[in-house]
Parts: structure tokens; sequence; C-alpha cells
């Protein structure tokens, strides 16, 4: 029988999940450190280059840390080169200094590379001597089949390139990607550095503490927290919890009214006993990205929070129960709404299609609406403007609980 170390309630494993992402009380991470100490503590922030009222990783962001705008982000990532984009939990932002823990990933990826020696070789040496480049910088007419459909061959060489790890992102322009030589882009003592795994346990034992950590509590369970770890079945997941456990590096959470036990990183032992010693009640505000790392396990938020989200901007608008691109709202240990947000445009305010409360959710609470209205005036403050309510009516048949308008 598993040796349970920790036994805790529903609401303090929230409140563990809300502090250890930096959602509880006052603003831990500030300025460009804070970016980067956010981003090493949970490994690695998702990246999708859908913009409604900012990309995933900017809203990642805004809710962690206090003064960001997105020119922090794009600083760390292409002019300090201390954050690099690559493949992780699907496309990911994450610190440089992981760089060779992905070599295992990037050497799966070079055989198509090492299938195309000509067009790889050519397109190298116009980067070499012209710069950093994007696909429409490359002549070539020649199509081939790639992952999501015939496209030109310059474009596929580009690509596998960069899984392969011979090229990185030098800078994006809106969602393109210009690519350079890697090794123009990485420190020498960082792309040096060979695997560090001795065997494919020691990886999979890495990857699912890595992933632990990237969400804070995580079960042995399928998730899609789990995307992104080739070869990882059930056998190699279970066989990397049982290293984990036996090494010390992982605690096991039992959480009242869970069938099964969850999981954190023993290093994160000081931020669990705050939430075991700490009292107060968290009055601030946060509204979360889609892919927050917070809300990677659907399934755990549901039993924790009882909050169901899916992420609807790929159904078709009649299939949509709430929105294109809608976001939830965290108030104290609890996620109390979520709103649909209009596409922002320049000079224009933040808008809002609809508002929906949750179920059981007072939305008289003054000092609720209060904290909420202050965080919509610093959501739009980062997007550079100021915020109204596109007023679209709301029946109670479209979700759960009273289906109000947020007002002000």
């Amino acid at each position: 029988m598993e040796t349970v170390s920790i036994a805790i309630t529903k609401s303090q494993a929230r409140k563990f999940l809300l502090m250890y992402h930096g959602l509880y009380g006052e603003f831990e991470f500030r300025g460009k450190e804070g970016v980067l100490a956010y981003i090493q503590r949970v490994g690695c922030i998702q990246y999708d280059p859908l913009n409604v009222v900012g990309t995933n990783p900017e809203l990642v962001l805004r809710s962690k840390v206090e003064d960001f705008d997105r020119g922090m982000l794009s600083e760390l990532l292409y002019t300090d080169r201390k954050l690099i984009d690559y493949w992780d939990k699907c496309m990911s932002i994450f610190s440089v200094e992981d760089w060779p823990h992905f070599s295992r990933l990037r050497d799966h990826y070079g055989a198509w590379c090492r299938s195309n020696e000509v067009v790889v070789e050519r397109v190298r040496s116009e980067i070499e001597s012209r710069g950093a480049l994007c696909s429409g910088d490359l002549e070539d007419n020649e199509k081939v089949d790639w992952a999501w459909g015939p496209t030109r061959l310059s474009r596929a060489a580009l690509e596998g390139m960069y899984h392969s790890g011979r090229l990185g992102v030098h800078h994006k322009a809106h969602t393109r990607k210009y690519y350079d030589l890697t090794e123009r882009l990485i420190p020498e003592e960082i792309l040096s550095e060979q695997d560090p795994f001795a065997t494919e346990e020691h990886y999979y034992a890495w990857f699912v503490l890595r992933r632990i950590g990237s969400v804070g509590l995580l079960w042995n369970r399928p998730s899609d927290a789990w995307l992104g770890i080739r070869g990882l079945k059930s056998l190699e997941r279970n066989e990397a919890f049982a290293r984990l456990v036996g090494e010390g590096r992982i605690l096991s959470v039992k959480v009242e009214g869970l069938q099964h036990p969850l999981y954190m990183r023993s290093s994160d032992m000081g931020i669990m006993e705050k939430v075991l010693s700490d009292d107060r009640p968290n009055e601030r505000a946060s509204v979360l990205a889609p892919l927050d790392n917070l809300i990677w396990d659907r399934q755990l938020i549901r039993e924790l929070f009882d909050f169901e989200y899916r992420w609807e901007v790929y159904k078709p608008a009649a299939e949509r129960k709430y929105g294109y691109y809608v976001l939830p709202v965290v108030f104290g240990d609890r996620i109390v709404a979520r709103f649909d947000p209009v596409k922002h445009r320049k000079n224009s305010p933040l808008a809002i299609h609809n508002w929906w409360w949750e179920e059981g959710v007072d939305s008289d609470d003054v000092r609720m609406v209060e904290s909420i209205e202050r965080c919509l005036e610093r959501f739009a403050l980062q997007l550079g403007t100021h915020y109204r309510v596109r007023a679209n009516d709301a029946s109670p048949s479209d979700g759960p609980g009273q289906q109000e308008k947020f007002v002000r």
C-alpha cells in the first residue's frame, strides 16, 4: 500500500496550486527576472499564435508577473537569449539552459535532415551568408509531403532543421518565424553539452518530474499534461513515478474527496508549508490563459475546482457552449467566472461579448466584484487600453449558473 506523505483538503489543494502559480495574494513575480523565475519554476509555458487579447504565453505571464509587458518576453527570447522557442508540451517557451535535455527529441527529428542532405546544406549555406531567413526568403517551388500536407521543400527544410536543432528561431514578425544557425543563438557551453541521461528510464523520470512541476500537483493518470514526451506510455510513466518516489524527489498528496493520490515535487514543500500555515484569504482576482499550466489537466481541475473547461476555438460556432476564446477568472481559491472577449483592435477598448458566473457564485459579493474590476482594468492596461462591456444577451440555458453580464 502506498504511504501518503501529506493529507490536505480540496481547498488547501486549490490554494497550493494558486500560490504555486503566483496567483494568490500579493504578486510574487516582477519584471524580466520574474518572467524567468516563473518559467524556471514550471519548466515551460505553452506557445500558441492565436491573438484575441494577447497570445497564450502573454496571457500566462500577465496573470503572474505584476508589471509584465510583451516586450519583456520578446527581449528574453530574441535579445537576451535566456529563453528559447522549442518543443516541450507542444510548442513551448523554456529556459535556454534546458536545451541539452532535449537532445533525444532532436536526434529523432534528425532523420529527415540526414535523408535530405542536399537541400539542408543549401538552406544552411543561404542562412550562413545572408543571416536569419524565413521561408518566404528562399526561392523554391518544389513540393514535398509534410506533417500538415504538401509544402515547399525549402519550408520543410527550415522546419526539419529547426526540429533537429540545426536552426533556432532568431525572431518572429507577428507569427512568422525567422531562422538562424543554432550556434549563433545558443552559447557554446550549452550547445556542446551532451545528453545528460544515461538511459531512457532516467530521461522519462526527468520528464515526469518536469511535468509535475509544470502543473504543481499532478496524478499518475492519462492527461494532456504528458503530451510531447515521445515514447511515454503507461508502463514508462508508472516506472518513472516509482523511481521518483523511491528517490524522494516527489511526495504523495492525499486530497480529501479525491480517489487518486496527487504528487508534488519535494523541492516545493516550502510552498505547501506556507499553504498549511497561512489562513489569509486571497483577495486577488486573475484571468487565466486558455492553455495556462494550471489547467493543463482538465479532469484534475474539474475535480478540484468543480470547473469544466474546454477551449472551443477549433469548434464550429454552432457547436460552442460559450464562445471562441473564453477565459476563466479566479478569485479566492475558486474559478468563479469565465468571459468571451471581443478581439482587440488597436486603439479600441477591451470589450466583452458575454460573462458567465459559475454555479453557486454570489455575483453580488462586493469584495469579489471590486477585485475583478481591478483585475480587468489591469488586464486592459496591459493591452494599452481601457475596458468596457459589450453586452450580448445571455440565456440561462446557455451554460451553468447565472448567465449575467459583468457590468461596471
